[in-house]
This record gives C-alpha cells, sequence and structure tokens, in this order.
C-alpha cells in the first residue's frame, strides 16, 4: 500500500538584494552632526550591535529591490515566473498606497493574472507572508508562490531621533515556496498581535486619519516614533513565546534546531530569544551588524545568506521568529 503524504509547502529558491550604499555608523554619525544630533559608532554598537546599514538611493522604490531580490529566488528555483499563481510582498514602505508594491513587481517580472497583494505586519510580515502563503497551498488556492519581504525604511525615519534613524536600513528578500508531499517543508507556523500596544512603535501621521499636511512635516509626525525600552522588553516576551509555539507545533526542542534565525533589530534581543530556546549562539545567524533592522526584509535575507554560505543545507530545520510594530510577533520551523 502507497502512503500517501499531506499537502503541504516548501521553499524551492530564495534570493535577496541590498542597495549598494553601504553606510556605517561614523558616516551616519558625520550626518547626523550636521544636524546637532550627537551619536557614535561606539554608542551605537553597544546598544543595537548594527555597524553598518544599506539606504537605497533616490527614487529606488520597494518594488525595485522586491523584483531584484524576486529575479535571484526565480533563478534559483529554477522557476518560470509565469508559472506563479500568487505573489505577496509584506512591506510597511510600498511605493504608493495603492495599487500594491506586489502588483508592481508583478508588473516588473510581466506576469498577468496571478493574484497579487501587499501584506503588513512590519517585522514579523514575511513569516505571516510565508504562513498565508502555506495556507493558500495547503487548501489548494496556489500551487507556486512568490513571497518577498522589501522595505525602503530610510524614506520614513526622523534623522533628528538618533534613537530610531541608526537602526533601521534597506533591503530586500524573497523566496519560491511551492506544493509538495514530501517530509521537507514547513512544518509549524504561528502569529499572534496585540493592536493595544500599538502606540509604542508606529507612524502617527501621513495615512488617512491624520493625512500628511504643512502642520504634519513641520512636526515630523510622519516618521517613525518607537518607546525603545518597552518595545524591547515586549519583543524578548513575544519572539520567546513565538519560539515555544512553534516548537511545540512541530513537535520539536531547541536540540532539534540546527539553525536560529531570528527578526534582525537588535542583538540583545536575539541573544535573549536564544538562551530562552537553549540554543546556541553558534546556531542562530546574525547579521544585524552588516544591514541593521530591515523589518520586513531582515529574514528572507537572512535566510538566503544563510543558504549561499552552506549554513542552511539540504535537511536543515530551521526555526524563524519575529516581532514587529502592531504589536505582531510569528514563527515558523521549516525542514530544508
Amino acid at each position: 500500500m502507497t502512503i500517501k503524504l499531506p499537502l503541504h509547502s516548501r521553499i524551492t529558491g530564495t534570493g535577496s538584494f541590498l542597495p549598494p550604499n553601504r553606510v556605517s555608523n561614523a558616516a551616519l554619525a558625520e550626518r547626523l552632526a550636521a544636524d546637532g544630533i550627537e551619536t557614535s559608532d561606539e554608542w551605537i554598537v553597544e546598544r543595537t550591535g548594527i555597524r553598518f546599514r544599506h539606504f537605497a538611493a533616490d527614487g529606488v522604490t520597494c518594488s525595485d529591490l522586491g523584483f531584484e531580490a524576486a529575479k535571484r529566488a526565480l533563478a534559483a528555483a529554477d522557476c518560470d515566473p509565469q508559472a506563479l499563481d500568487l505573489i505577496i510582498v509584506a512591506t510597511s514602505t510600498p511605493d504608493m498606497v495603492f495599487p500594491s508594491a506586489a502588483c508592481m513587481v508583478q508588473q516588473k517580472l510581466g506576469v498577468h493574472g496571478c493574484a497579487a497583494f501587499d501584506l503588513q505586519a512590519v517585522c514579523s510580515g514575511f513569516v505571516y507572508a510565508l504562513s498565508v502563503a502555506d495556507a493558500m497551498i495547503k487548501v489548494g488556492t496556489a500551487s507556486k508562490a512568490l513571497i518577498i519581504g522589501s522595505e525602503v525604511f530610510s524614506r520614513i525615519l526622523d534623522f533628528k531621533d538618533r534613537t530610531t534613524c541608526v537602526l533601521f536600513g534597506d533591503g530586500a528578500g524573497a523566496a519560491i515556496l511551492q506544493r509538495a508531499r514530501t517530509g521537507k517543508g514547513i512544518l509549524s507556523t504561528f502569529m499572534r498581535s496585540d493592536g493595544q500596544l500599538a502606540n509604542l512603535l508606529y507612524r502617527p501621521a501621513g495615512g488617512a486619519a491624520i493625512p500628511m499636511s504643512a502642520q504634519v512635516l513641520e512636526d515630523r509626525s510622519h516618521l517613525v516614533k518607537m518607546a525603545g525600552r518597552e518595545v524591547f522588553k515586549h519583543a524578548v516576551r513575544s519572539m520567546s513565546e513565538a519560539a515555544d509555539r512553534a516548537l511545540d507545533g512541530a513537535r520539536l526542542t531547541g536540540a532539534d534546531i540546527d539553525l536560529l534565525i531570528p527578526h534582525q533589530a537588535n542583538v540583545r534581543i536575539i541573544e535573549a530569544t536564544a538562551k530562552h530556546s537553549s540554543i546556541p549562539m553558534d546556531k542562530v545567524y546574525v547579521n544585524v551588524d552588516r544591514f541593521g533592522n530591515t523589518s520586513s526584509a531582515s529574514i528572507p535575507i537572512a535566510i538566503d545568506e544563510a543558504i549561499e554560505k552552506g549554513v542552511i543545507k539540504e535537511g536543515s530545520t530551521v526555526l524563524m521568529v519575529a516581532f514587529g510594530a502592531g504589536f505582531t510577533w510569528a514563527s515558523m520551523i521549516i525542514r530544508f
């Protein structure tokens, strides 16, 4: 008798793209000093672990970065763009309110007819988007999906607020998710949110509630605002919970994980999450020092790098954990 394995999805190719403009802490400190804002490489590294980040050039958009990452993921998966039946872009910095960045990527790929939409869960966005695509594949409404995390956070940073502008960078990562009936693929997913904490990390103005105006521009309320200490506390707690729930869902323990890929926000949050899950730091992928916090792009960039470097190999079991504004938090376990 042939045993039919359950339908699920697996990643068959990844890609990433960073804008060429690499900005060191020293260069950023020099830029801020011109406006009378004091910071230094030592101050930034001590608090965040960040040394560099990439900023997109003027005129380069979220869909531009996403398109570059998508091309690389499609090539790695040996996938014809015309075979896609789903495109999801996770982003908080789309080209425009509408149409979606996903439709813009679809246009740039020359693809017609497949479903395309954006998903907004900020730094948890890529894991949320993978979970949505996985569910659509399981119920049979999609078979081959392009999932992208792409951000140009430099466009919404307040460069007069050193507590936030030193944290973020621009970039994109992408993955091809396909229908499969093997023992590999997505083993468990977990997503949660708490809108009661929204005002701890947000953009107050610039949306439909408080449209852009001369007053908004003057008081800089269209730029990112964050209560850093409170965000740190909730991030550690929520990412630890998410890790536990993903492990429970897959019936695994920290000892079964070959690699932890956390959202790259702050090295201290990463270390606390790894410690909670009893995963040693030599099994944790860290690139926040080189790219800063690229929001929804951080996890797919890290996955692509880890595959390219051979850190993720055939059969590797990988735990991904994310936390973002909203608040949102999410996790996933994938066997490659």
